[in-house]
């Protein structure tokens, strides 16, 4: 009988795997609309309807933009999350997955073009303005 040697996992598989496994249980994902296409790939960010209208006046550009009746959600690219900490109280969802919700969120904002998306960026610092949260990289750092 030999010595296993232990199979060393790089970053990137260990996220994957995460990411796998907190999507798994989940049913559904927002549609893309026909004729739009997701090169970037496609996570959402989900923000309570209570704040839907603010973000989106904070916007220089707006992407597909979905409701729910509790939750306004926004396509961004995939991996628009990395080395983000999205203010709360917004969701960043990756693979746009929707968990279960009173009825599925229905479009309620198309652009024109062929890319769903929202910048992340400026949605990011939209919701930071509407929470108050101060973005990591504004913020004083400790001598």
């Amino acid at each position: 009988m030999g010595v296993m040697t232990p199979k060393l996992l790089s970053l990137d598989t260990l996220v994957g795997l995460a990411r796998r496994r907190e999507t798994s249980a989940v049913p559904s994902r927002l549609p893309v609309p026909a004729g739009m296409s997701v090169p970037l790939g496609c996570d959402a960010v989900a923000v309570p309807a209570a704040y839907g209208r603010r973000v989106l006046e904070r916007l220089p550009r707006v992407g597909c933009v979905y409701e729910d009746g509790t939750f306004w959600w926004w396509i961004v690219p995939s991996d628009s999350d990395v080395a983000l900490e999205w203010p709360a109280p917004a969701h960043y969802a990756t693979g746009a997955v929707v968990p279960d919700a009173a009825r599925p969120p229905g479009l309620i904002h198309r652009p024109e073009g062929s890319l769903p998306y929202t910048p992340p960026i400026p949605l990011y610092l939209a919701l930071c303005g509407i929470t108050g949260t101060t973005p990591p990289w504004s913020r004083a750092i400790p001598a």
